[in-house]
């Protein structure tokens, strides 16, 4: 075999292992907090804390109105923390709807050594945290981005009254291999978020919300998804949206009012 090959073959094995061992620097981009941090916003919340497990506490913040229609649950992007996410909240809150964000391992106040098991096994205690409080016909689960995994495994585990996807994924193997076609990605990646083997499960409607002219995640994942079952799946198109402004555009407001209304 030639030497060049070898040379080919020697740096895939070693962007392999760098992706292998980097590869939750390289998705996850956390912005941490202080756990004396106070947030401040001008409509009601609570701060809460969810002891998971010993060592894993997960933070989340509670919006709420006096008399509530029911809660989102809403799962963020990749990025920063509830401190910034939470300006999100006043696209529901404003429906009379309460807002739960919660922080993933490792982001904001959140603590716990990070995998995808147990990610979305905190996802399902805090879950059963506010069945307790709201019962699940009054329960929506919004996924934004990276958390439409997350939304999507839950819902396909419980009885929520909608699931709620923003800009989501068919599988996170798919996003990743579009950005390191040379490596085996199916071998390195640790984190699969299978959402499009979770989202047949899930009895309740979906609505999903994409942008045409997003890059990152681009719509055909969406489509593909809609089309797993076109009569419980709604794909909503913003036309001209991107990855990270559809709340800019009326449309996607018009649309979170008619869901919420309905």
């Amino acid at each position: 075999m030639p030497n060049f090959i070898w040379y080919i073959l020697g740096g895939i094995v070693f962007l392999s292992l760098l992706a292998y061992f980097l590869q939750d620097r390289l998705i996850f981009k956390p912005e941490k907090l202080k756990q004396d941090f106070q947030f401040k916003y001008d409509i009601p919340f609570r701060e809460y804390f969810f002891d998971v497990s010993p060592g894993v506490r997960i933070n989340g913040l509670h919006f709420f109105r006096e008399n509530p229609k029911g809660l989102i649950l809403y799962f963020h992007g990749n990025t920063r923390s509830i401190k910034g996410w939470a300006r999100y909240a006043r696209d529901f809150y404003r429906y009379d709807y309460d807002v739960l964000l919660v922080d993933y391992r490792g982001f904001g106040k959140s603590t716990g050594k990070r995998s995808e098991k147990d990610m979305l096994n905190d996802m399902q205690y805090v879950y059963d945290q506010l069945k307790t409080k709201y019962s699940e016909d009054h329960l929506i689960i919004y996924g934004r981005s990276m958390g439409s995994g997350f939304a999507s495994k839950l819902a396909s585990d419980n009885d929520p009254r909608y699931l709620i996807l923003d800009a989501p994924y068919f599988n996170f193997l798919k996003v990743i291999e579009r950005f390191l076609p040379i490596l085996p990605v199916r071998i390195v990646l640790r984190y699969h978020m299978r959402t499009d083997l979770w989202l047949p499960k899930v009895k309740c409607h979906t609505y999903i919300i994409h942008g045409t002219r997003d890059r990152l995640i681009p719509i055909k994942h969406s489509e593909r998804l809609q089309k797993i079952n076109s009569k419980k799946i709604t794909l909503i198109r913003i036309k001209g949206g991107h990855h990270n402004d559809l709340p800019g555009f009326d449309e996607y407001h018009n649309f979170i009012r008619d869901i919420l209304l309905y």
